[in-house]
C-alpha cells in the first residue's frame, strides 16, 4: 500500500503509483471528500472544456468563416513565396 508522510508545512507528496492510477500531473488539483464512515477519498478535479470559457480576453472583432479560410490561404502563399 503506497504511503506518504506530511511535511511541517502539511504538503503530502502523493506516491508515483498512485498519480498514475488517479491521472494527476504538476499542476493538477484535487478534493478531498469526507465519506460517510468519516475517512477521506482523493479525488481529481475534473473540468470540462466550456470552464475555459471567457479565460482568455477576445482582442478585436469576430470574423467569419470565409474571412478566416481568405487569411490561411494568404499565409500559405506568403510562406511559399507567391
Amino acid at each position: 500500500m503506497p504511503t506518504a508522510t506530511v511535511t511541517s508545512k502539511g504538503q503530502v507528496t502523493v506516491p508515483s503509483e498512485v498519480r498514475k492510477a488517479l491521472g494527476l500531473r504538476s499542476g493538477s488539483r484535487v478534493h478531498f471528500v469526507r465519506t460517510d464512515s468519516g475517512a477521506y477519498e482523493l479525488v481529481p478535479e475534473i473540468r470540462s472544456v466550456t470552464s475555459l470559457k471567457g479565460s482568455i480576453a477576445h482582442i478585436g472583432s469576430a470574423v467569419t468563416l470565409e474571412q478566416m479560410d481568405e487569411a490561411v490561404l494568404a499565409g500559405s502563399a506568403k510562406s511559399l513565396g507567391r
